[in-house]
């Protein structure tokens, strides 16, 4: 990227920010590529709680995003890939960036201080999954410097699976 990137802050989430993901994600399309829609409130509520546990015990979670002005815009983070298909083992990185914010640099700024936080927590490498035609992410891995390393199916979608690799 030519332009500086915008100041972005990541916290660890909050009770609070269960329902401004919610409010985010339930544009159809921020969720175009995570099944079309917003999970119900409860399930960011359990996301959000899950997110501090794994930060208070490894160093690094799904953050809440801020911007300048401290408004929630998204997540970006890392945590254990949790399906039992794909790169089982491996810390996946990834992110969820309301709209209005697309295109601005945040969802790169975000994933760059990941990057040095995984690093700090001594992660030696992530992985980032991506539907092939989620161009917007693809377009963050090569900003990053991953590299697509395999391709899974997925098991209910039967559909290709990207997946990228860093060493951090």
């Amino acid at each position: 990227m030519n332009r500086a990137l915008p100041d972005v802050r990541l916290r660890v989430p909050t009770d609070e920010d269960a329902f401004a993901w919610h409010r985010i994600f339930a544009d159809p399309e921020v969720m175009e590529f995570h099944g079309g829609r917003a999970a119900e409130p409860s399930v960011y509520e359990e996301l959000t709680a899950r997110q501090r546990r794994h930060d208070a015990e490894h160093g690094f979670c799904l953050w809440t995003m801020l911007d300048e002005s401290g408004e929630v815009i998204g997540f970006t983070g890392a945590q254990p890939w949790p399906g039992e298909w794909g790169p089982k083992g491996e810390i996946e990185i990834g992110w969820r960036l309301g709209r209005a914010h697309w295109g601005k640099g945040y969802v790169t700024a975000a994933a760059l201080t990941t990057l040095e936080r995984v690093r700090a927590a001594g992660v030696p490498r992530v992985v980032a999954m991506v539907k092939p035609a989620n161009e917007r992410s693809i377009a963050v891995t090569r900003r990053l410097g991953m590299e697509l390393v395999e391709v899974f199916t997925h098991p209910t979608l039967r559909e290709p699976a990207h997946c990228y690799r860093l060493d951090v």
